[in-house]
């Protein structure tokens, strides 16, 4: 089975290297507030880095999450796998958030280490 290319509203955001893997950036308010929600998990890319975030929900997912909480420096700080859908989770230290697709999630981190 191929996967189908990116959703529309995620090929239109920037691109960063987080943790040695490129991932998109929600920038502007509507890509923050919807991250990955509402999107099949063969649309959502490699996963979506929310800067200037400590604490994020699933409401709307589809498909559970790693989420991934990066400190100001980008160092990773704490990680909570396969967060399914309505469920906030944060971290008071984090300066920003990943979202990984949590199947997604063994072959982010064999790529990044």
């Amino acid at each position: 089975m191929t996967e189908r290319p990116l959703a529309p509203r995620l090929c239109r955001l920037p691109l960063a290297t987080v943790l040695g893997c490129e991932v998109r950036v929600a920038a502007g308010l509507r890509a923050r507030f919807l991250g990955l929600a509402h999107l099949d998990l063969d649309r959502v890319g490699s996963g979506l880095l929310i800067p200037a975030c400590s604490s994020v929900h699933t409401f709307g997912m589809r498909f559970a999450l790693d989420i991934c909480f990066l400190g100001k420096d980008g160092k990773l700080l704490r990680i909570r796998s396969a967060v399914p859908a309505k469920r906030v989770v944060s971290c008071r230290e984090a300066g920003a958030v990943l979202e990984i697709p949590s199947r997604k999630g063994g072959e982010f981190w064999s790529l990044c280490h």
